[in-house]
Order: structure tokens, then sequence, then C-alpha cells
């Protein structure tokens, strides 16, 4: 058959034309500006008010949080199939373990959202926890510009952020609970005082499937 795209090469079984570059719609940002980003303060306000309306009506910090990362969680759903359709065609396949989807969110996630990778990713030490994992964020940015009363000292917005990874996890087939923990302390001679770290504990399910993988490798 000819084709008529141009000499692109069509992926027969999805009928899909791709360019010579291996760059689609997929790739282009939705932002045309010259640097590409939404300014900080337009995401501050925009941001401040998903709190504002996510604070309605709550009976407490955890509900409100509860609320936060429910908003995030269908966006990290979407986001785990915009980042694989922008892998090369041969590598679009979602994570088949846990460490390959946890380098997915550290690394491809956190660049698309926050222009840079998340700080350290650990697996819980602890014999009676092997289904915790542990995503570390020193300056999460939806912490910036969020002015916590006292009386709320316990509550952490990212939380958002929390249900976006939830998200990405439940898409990748890999059900897990995502939870935001405010730890900020003094580390590597500086002061971290926004320093998050992001929960990740799977069920039993994954773990199970896991062991299974890793049996017969």
């Amino acid at each position: 058959m000819t084709n008529l795209a141009g000499g692109k090469p069509q992926d027969k079984q999805s009928g899909l034309r791709y360019p010579t570059n291996g760059k689609t719609i997929y790739h282009r940002p939705l932002n045309r500006t010259k640097t590409a980003e939404l300014s900080q303060s337009s995401f501050a306000y925009l941001f401040s008010e998903m709190v504002t309306y996510a604070q309605r009506r709550v009976t407490g910090i955890q509900d409100l949080e509860k609320r936060l990362n429910t908003q995030g969680h269908p966006i990290g759903q979407k986001l785990l199939d915009l980042l694989l359709i922008r892998e090369p065609p041969r590598s679009q396949l979602r994570p088949l373990n846990i460490i390959a989807l946890l380098h997915l969110i550290k690394i491809n996630l956190w660049t698309h959202l926050f222009g840079r990778q998340a700080d350290r990713l650990e697996k819980s030490s602890n014999p009676e926890t092997p289904d915790e994992y542990m995503i570390v964020d020193n300056e999460p940015l939806v912490n910036a510009y969020i002015s916590v009363p006292k009386e709320m000292s316990q509550l952490n917005c990212a939380a958002y952020v929390a249900g976006i990874i939830e998200g990405v996890c439940d898409g990748a087939g890999f059900p897990a609970r995502v939870t935001a923990h405010s730890v900020g302390g003094k580390e590597e001679g500086e002061m971290w005082p926004g320093k998050t770290v992001f929960l990740v504990k799977f069920e039993g399910e994954v773990l199970e499937r896991e062991s299974l993988i890793v049996g017969k490798g």
C-alpha cells in the first residue's frame, strides 16, 4: 500500500502515523509561550482556589486532605497515559513491577509537573511493612504559597499531589493508598520546612503478584 503521509512510518495495528523524528502531537506542550511554563503566581491563585473549594463543608483536617486527594486522583490517571504515549513506540508499556512504576513517578511525572525529579525514593526498612515506599520532595511547589493556620498545623496540601500519585498507581494496575506527611527539618546543613514524604502503601495483591514475578525470574 502506498504511504500517503509524506514518508512517515505507520503503526499497522493502531493506524497512527508517526513522524520520522518520533514526535507526535502528544509531545507538544499545551502552553505555547516562549518558556512553555505556567507562571507561579497563576498556579498559586488556581491552587489556592482549589483548596478553598475543597475546604467547604469539611469536618476536619483529614476530611480536607481526602478531598484534595480525590481532586488529584483522576489527573494522575490521565497523566499516566500522556507520559507513556510520549515514550518511543516500543516502550509504550505500563510498568511491570513496583520499582519501574516508582521510577516513572519520581522522574517522569515529577519532571512533567514540577520541572525536576523528586528528591529521593526509599523503601521501608521495617520488615513488617514491605508494602510501603516513600517519595521525598524537599520543597513541594503546592505548599510554597499556602499559609496554614496554627490550629491546622497538621494539614499538608500536598495531599493533592498524593492523589495524583495514587491515580498513576491505580491506572497502571498497582492499586495503592498514598498520603502526604510533613517532615520538615534539617538535612545536609539546610532547612527544609516544607519537606514532605509521600507514603505509598500498595495493596496486598500487588505484593503477591510481585513475588510471583520474582519467583519466575
